[in-house]
């Protein structure tokens, strides 16, 4: 690790790669060009899938002279990688994949990823500087409680947290009373997962009388799902942690493509391994930064398998300005929503996480929420399941259409939607070990 730094009000800031998170744009730039031209190059020769896409617009690898070439490239989909399951895209013989991981799509075949040795290394080494630049050092002990297996999040985080050196705890999901016992006897600082679940932990940590001052967590280091600046604050209130949040998904390598620091000020990019786009999902054009679309990326680095131009689907803005932890790499905002999550209700673009940032912090309610979608006749309606937090609130007509009104009217003033609120006993929402499931959509049914 690096030596420390001080930002302007002496806080010391840690930087893992200097090098790579401090460096000038000019020379970022020149290695930026020199990796892209790389990895077109290997995709060329080595992926039928690619040379096929390149051959029929007549583009050549040679023809990639600047970095603004890369607009030339065509995008990649989740519908490319699904079409050449499992290896096809892979552009190194199997002997030289040391690891395979799959997404967890919800429908059809998952889409598989291969790593080589050097991807491995890569990897790790990009997790370890999200981690340091969140606040994680070798003094520290994380217990992971993502899930292992095909996901990438349990093994990306854990191999990161091991290169700086941290003791890593990987309890894995689920078995939450066990996961508080183990936090208390192993003296976790840091704990690793998807929010919805921590959040689930904090629940249950409560039933079992484990308040903030019998732990040892100060940091939470959070990604495989996006939340809203209202439930990191309730994940801080209730755990006394500093809860940051990082980037990645498999078809790019995983965890470890971006995370904050510990100003929390947007997400910084390894942009010597990831070249970030913005684009206009409707049209595909190149927007600026500071302009709201759809997350392009490209992997700079990777050997088993190079993704070029794939469409995240994931909404944000990118910030090329300096950071004040002094990082100088380009940061990203948190994901506003996907652009195939996103809800369209009576001609009202509407993302989960708008309606998660309304309900959350208000009184007598959980944050455990369910959209679910259906059409009345021609007209479509959304009804939001919301989790009291004391149940006795049930008993009272009265006290209870006063809250859903409440709530309704704080919606359609904030969203613009009418939504039916229906309120209902506390726990009752299904809590997933992962990615928490919103989002019900009844429409084609």
């Amino acid at each position: 690790m690096e030596s420390p730094i001080y930002d302007l009000k002496g806080m010391c800031i840690m930087i893992w790669n200097r090098d790579a998170e401090v460096s000038n744009r000019k020379d970022l730039e020149a290695l930026q060009l020199e990796n892209l031209k790389t990895v077109v190059k290997r995709a060329y020769e080595n992926v039928p899938f690619y040379r096929k896409k390149f051959d029929e617009i007549g583009l050549k690898p040679e023809h990639i002279v600047t970095l603004k070439d890369i607009e030339k490239i065509p995008f990649t989909t989740k519908l490319d990688l699904r079409d050449n399951y499992p290896y096809d895209l892979f552009a190194v013989p199997m002997k030289q994949i040391v690891r395979v991981h799959a997404s967890s799509g919800t429908t059809g075949k998952p889409i598989v990823v291969g790593y080589t040795r050097k991807d491995l290394e890569n990897w790790s080494e990009c997790v370890a500087r999200l981690i340091v630049a969140a606040g994680g050092s070798d003094e520290d002990i994380a217990q992971v409680v993502f899930g292992y297996g095909l996901f990438t999040g349990g093994f990306g985080l854990h191999y990161g947290l091991e290169k700086v050196g941290i003791s890593v705890i990987p309890v894995s999901s689920g078995n939450s009373e066990r996961q508080i016992m183990l936090l208390q006897d192993f003296g976790a600082t840091i704990i690793v997962g998807t929010p919805s679940y921590v959040l689930h932990l904090s629940e249950v940590a409560e039933e079992m009388g484990v308040t903030k001052d019998k732990h040892k967590l100060r940091l939470g280091l959070f990604g495989g799902e996006g939340h809203t600046p209202e439930m990191r604050a309730e994940i801080e209130k209730r755990w006394g942690i500093l809860a940051t949040e990082n980037y990645g998904l498999s078809e790019i390598v995983g965890p470890g493509v971006s995370g904050e620091c510990v100003h929390q000020c947007g997400m910084h990019i390894n942009e010597d391994h990831f070249y970030p786009e913005i684009i206009n999902p409707d049209t595909g054009e190149t927007l600026g930064y500071g302009e709201r679309g759809e997350l392009v990326l490209t992997t700079l680095t990777k050997e088993g398998i190079p993704m070029l131009r794939y469409r995240t689907k994931d909404i944000t803005v990118l910030n090329p300005e300096p950071c004040k932890c002094g990082r100088t790499t380009v940061r990203m905002n948190k994901v506003l929503g996907r652009t195939d999550d996103m809800l369209i209700i009576r001609g009202v673009n509407v993302f989960p996480s708008q309606i998660e940032s309304v309900l959350v912090g208000m009184e007598h309610i959980g944050p455990h929420y369910q959209i679910i979608v259906t059409k009345k006749g021609f007209m479509d309606a959304i009804e939001v399941l919301v989790e009291l937090v004391d149940g006795s609130l049930l008993e009272s007509f009265s006290e209870l259409e006063k809250l859903e009104n409440k709530i309704r009217h704080k919606m359609k003033t904030t969203l613009q939607i009418d939504a039916k609120i229906r309120l209902v006993e506390p726990k009752t929402i299904e809590r997933s070990l992962g990615k928490a499931k919103r989002v019900i959509d009844l429409r084609n049914n």
